[in-house]
């Protein structure tokens, strides 16, 4: 099996991403999967490369080493292009000028790119800047956004499907998206379904999951405070109940944790 672990560069790792690597490495390592590192970098405006940079030194810190060499989106422009090509074949995608205001109003209030009013479905306009594309299939889907970027939700599920990524382990504030992303997927052409697993979140006291944008538990700083990796992990792994209590625990020993929980929790999805 092949599974990834795959950040965004638009801030710091947090305790959060340790937890989810934690689940990465932990359950591939148990189940003798590969580890693919992806750099969701689809969003130029919020993407930075000193960002990028501070990710790979920081994983590379921590001790969790992906099996090949990092892929960045950014570099797969024409492979979204050509998934592009593909579903206009057989699928509805549409040119969709709406903003995010216009979207609320339509909803009486609601946001959210799982959600629109089907505005510009039969509105039939050009392509031009400013203007973005959807497909009428998975909640209309958003393709590429106003400001020219390929979304999230398209780009996750090509990279799965052409980089041959069949265990999906990633946060449960993700498991809304499962079911579009394995729909577009068959479009695309995808035949077996990827198992997914969705693992707990570290949240913030406020019931909140930590933010890159807020600097929340921020690896870097606890490295600055002279935190060893062992214990950054380790206090990552109990944050989420992998511990009873917190200790050390290297990289190379987050294997250990699915063997000795018995599977229990996120992890018995796999069987």
């Amino acid at each position: 099996m092949v599974t990834r672990f795959a950040p965004s560069p638009t801030g710091y790792l947090h305790l959060g991403h340790v937890v989810n690597a934690i689940y990465v490495w932990g359950l591939a390592r148990h189940v003798g999967a590969r580890v693919l590192l992806r750099i969701e970098d689809h969003d130029r405006i919020r993407c930075r490369p000193e960002y990028e940079r501070a990710i790979l030194e920081d994983l590379a810190w921590l001790g969790f080493r992906a099996d090949e060499p990092p892929v960045r989106q950014s570099d797969r422009s024409h492979v979204y292009a050509g998934a592009l090509a593909q579903l206009r074949q057989k699928y509805h995608v549409y040119v969709c000028d709406c903003s995010r205001k216009q979207i609320r109003q339509d909803l009486g209030g609601k946001a959210g790119e799982d959600v629109y009013s089907g505005r510009c479905r039969t509105r039939h306009l050009d392509e031009a800047p400013g203007r973005g594309l959807r497909l009428e299939e998975c909640g209309d889907l958003l393709i590429r956004d106003r400001d020219g970027n390929w979304t999230y939700q398209f780009c996750v599920t090509v990279d799965d499907l052409t980089q041959g990524v069949d265990l999906v382990i990633r946060g449960d504030d993700l498991r809304a998206s499962t079911d579009r992303q394995l729909q577009l997927a068959r479009m695309l052409g995808r035949t077996g379904t990827p198992r997914f697993i969705h693992h707990p979140l570290l949240l913030k006291p406020s019931g909140e999951k930590l933010s890159k944008a807020a600097g929340d538990t921020g690896v870097r700083e606890m490295r600055e405070a002279g935190r060893s990796p062992e214990e950054v992990i380790g206090a990552a792994a109990a944050a989420v109940g992998l511990l009873a209590t917190a200790r050390p625990l290297a990289a190379s020993d987050v294997g250990h944790l699915f063997r000795e929980s018995g599977l229990r929790g996120a992890s018995r999805e796999l069987a």
